[in-house]
């Protein structure tokens, strides 16, 4: 069992309040109970819902391009900023060690439910670069193809209009 001392857990429950207060609990859920919040962050840890809440503080800093391959998708999300870049990198690294885990996040995306209870059926791949990240998704089934584009789309939106665009999602 985890033991968390006293100020992880009050570092948690700041972070959580803040992040709710922004509308971001709302649209988070996961199949795992016993989360932090009852479920209602996922699998999301109060760290990745920290860094979601500084991705989209400062998305005009981020430059994000999609590029669809046969079967998927190569997208290259970079910054200037350094502390950015390293946000950049920990996020995917951080997103593929859920899918890895079926530890399900499924904060802000429609996109996201299918691609945790399909994660074996598609290769990811993650390459760092000196200002952010390349990422590499493909899939053999179509299907899971399209999802994968949609999602590198939704995240290309919520790029380019941050909190708004995330909120806008949730909503439909």
């Amino acid at each position: 069992m985890n033991t968390m001392t006293r100020r992880a857990a009050l570092r948690a429950i700041a972070a959580a309040g803040g992040l709710l207060g922004l509308g971001l609990g709302a649209g988070c859920g996961g199949r795992r109970s016993g989360t932090m919040m009852g479920g209602m962050m996922g699998g999301a840890s109060a760290a990745d819902m920290s860094t979601y809440k500084d991705l989209f503080a400062r998305h005009t800093e981020i430059r994000r391009t999609v590029q669809e391959i046969p079967g998927g998708v190569r997208t290259v999300t970079e910054s200037d900023a350094p502390e950015l870049v390293a946000q950049l990198q920990e996020h995917v690294a951080s997103m593929y060690e859920h899918l890895e885990h079926r530890n399900e996040v499924t904060c802000m995306s429609k996109t996201l439910p299918t691609l945790f209870r399909n994660a074996a059926g598609y290769r990811r791949r993650l390459t760092t670069t000196p200002t952010g990240v390349v990422v590499t998704e493909t899939s053999p089934e179509p299907r899971l193809a399209t999802i994968i584009r949609e999602h590198a789309h939704e995240v290309t939106g919520f790029v380019r209009g941050g909190m708004p665009a995330m909120m806008q999602g949730m909503m439909r």
